[in-house]
């Protein structure tokens, strides 16, 4: 499996390890998870695959509608495009999901393949698990996944593409990442994407007191952004974004001011700093527009520029304008690996934590699954032996009170022989699809939903 950025990557505590071979399978599968995060693919393909809005009601269907798969739920951030499967067979949900995201990203299925991490069942739950406690972030702990991962698992409930398993799943997965939080010191200090931003941006002017500061955007993350710059005391707050409205919600709420997109370019040309972080998917700042911020009567002033949005807001080619200082969410990345031990500790209690709901998740959906159908089943046995019992008590009346006993402890151990195995296929079953198809077919045979 081919790792981005390894060497930023195995300075992160908490992570788990290499994603598994495709050509690994279980013999029956429930759970399975295919993507791409900041660990396995460049900042480019990140950027290729993301998806946002109508893209991931299609890519949900898609995936859904496709046999041998149940269900679906698309989790895209700034660091991370994964999809999770409620699945029958491995390798058909894998080419499933790799064609699928190729066909999305208008990549080859190979290039695709060669970067897909690949886990399956209880891989998969502690993956999720991680992921929504903020052990697999590139800024460790961070704030924003868990709001994340719960409007992704919101989403395909909208789509209906949920199945009791997904969401026993993400339920699970939304109150570990809570509890990680609440229970850890995971999430202390700069645990964010928009405030490790505003840091990487302090430590390049050297402070932000009396500063002129722009953010382009007025999402969740802006709005992180924008509160984490507030508190530095900047000479000057202006929000832009596409919505005037949400514009001059965002900027009241910390005493800034709001603009137009048209004044964009007279308020870059005044700025010190621009963090972006739309979620448009076409490039919002040219290297043209940015150039001529600068030749606009900056005087030599640099002009820092954080880009953490995905697909990203500037132009890459931005890098090359003198008088720009861009960064990117890979120097992201690499500043906020200087923070990260502040934060190693609590990820070791975060891990054990992810590690005992793991097995409580397993341990829950097995008996969801099994216990009713095999206390079911063994009550209609029960009853049928009593039933036959009872039918031919009048050809017993010569027997002894013992002797009744015997007959009926013999009858029992019979029942319970016969049980055995089918009472053990169901509980080793349970929590896949082929548990599933043994209940239904149990159910049926022995008219247990009646």
């Amino acid at each position: 499996m081919q790792r981005f950025a390894e060497g930023v990557a195995s300075d992160q505590a908490g992570c788990p390890e290499t994603p598994t071979s495709p050509t690994r399978k279980p013999p029956d599968l429930s759970v399975v998870a295919f993507g791409f995060s900041h660990r396995t693919a460049s900042l480019p393909l990140l950027e290729r695959v993301s998806m946002a809005g109508d893209a991931v009601g299609k890519v949900l269907r898609q995936l859904s509608e496709a046999e041998p798969v149940l269900g679906a739920v698309v989790l895209s951030t700034c660091n991370r495009t994964e999809v999770y499967l409620d699945a029958e067979r491995f390798h058909d949900s894998y080419e499933i999901a790799r064609d699928v995201l190729a066909d999305h990203a208008d990549l080859p299925r190979g290039e695709v393949g060669d970067h897909l991490a690949v886990y399956y069942d209880g891989e998969a739950v502690e993956h999720l698990f991680g992921v929504a406690a903020g052990l697999d972030s590139a800024v460790l702990g961070e704030h924003e996944i868990l709001g994340q991962v719960r409007r992704a698992w919101l989403r395909a409930r909208d789509e209906g593409t949920v199945t009791p398993t997904i969401d026993l799943l993400f339920r699970h997965a939304v109150e570990v990442g809570k509890r990680a939080r609440s229970e850890t010191a995971i999430g202390r200090g700069s645990a964010s994407v928009g405030q490790i931003a505003v840091e990487l941006a302090e430590a390049r002017l050297g402070g932000l007191a009396g500063r002129r500061a722009l953010v382009l955007g007025a999402g969740a993350i802006a709005a992180t952004v924008t509160g984490a710059l507030a508190s530095r005391r900047p000479g000057d707050l202006v929000v832009v974004n596409r919505s005037r409205a949400r514009a001059e919600a965002l900027a009241a709420a910390h005493a800034g001011r709001s603009a137009s997109l048209g004044d964009l370019g007279r308020e870059l040309a005044a700025a010190d700093l621009v963090v972006t972080c739309t979620g448009a998917s076409e490039v919002m700042l040219e290297a043209d527009v940015l150039a001529a911020a600068v030749d606009a009567g900056r005087q030599g002033a640099p002009l820092v520029v954080v880009d953490v949005a995905l697909p990203r807001d500037v132009d890459p080619g931005a890098r090359g304008v003198p008088g720009i200082e861009l960064h990117d969410l890979d120097d992201l990345r690499r500043f906020a690996a200087a923070t990260l031990a502040q934060r190693e500790r609590a990820a070791t209690q975060a891990r054990e934590l992810v590690a005992i709901a793991v097995a409580s998740h397993l341990g829950e959906r097995r008996a969801r699954q099994a216990a009713p159908v095999v206390a079911g089943l063994r009550r209609w046995a029960e009853e049928l032996r009593n039933a036959e019992l009872e039918r031919h008590r009048a050809k017993l009346g010569g027997l002894g009170e013992a002797e009744l006993d015997a007959v009926d402890a013999l009858t029992r151990s019979i029942v319970n022989k016969l049980l055995h195995g089918p009472t053990l296929a169901l509980k080793d079953g349970a929590g896949t699809p082929r548990g599933d198809r043994l209940v239904e077919a149990v159910s049926d045979l022995f008219g247990l939903d009646d």
